[in-house]
């Protein structure tokens, strides 16, 4: 057995047993404010993370390039309250055409 099915064998009991362990939480544990706060913050923190790094990222290096204005328009768009699918159309048909025009 190699040292990748090793560690994925081990990645996986590790996320069951964290699964399984998160059902077996008492109740009162999850219904206090502060936790349901936090609870109601992670999505967020973990979607911005993923934008960041989708954004300004290439491989290891940092970088400028048409993925800021699509993301310039989409926050754009999101101040105006526009609806969702114009957002993601409008951020990438100008993330698109700054690509062609460069």
């Amino acid at each position: 057995m190699t040292t990748f099915w090793i560690a994925t064998l081990g990645t996986s009991a590790i996320a069951f047993a964290l699964k399984y362990s998160g059902h077996s939480v008492p109740e009162r544990w999850l219904s206090h404010p502060k936790i349901q706060r936090i609870n109601a913050l992670i999505p967020i923190a973990l979607l911005s993370a993923l934008v960041s790094v989708q954004s300004f990222t290439d491989k290891t290096a940092l970088v400028i390039d048409q993925r800021i204005v699509g993301l310039a328009v989409a926050i754009t768009a999101l101040l105006l309250k526009a609806p969702f699918p114009i957002v993601v159309i409008s951020a990438a048909v100008s993330s698109a055409l700054v690509y062609n025009w460069f």
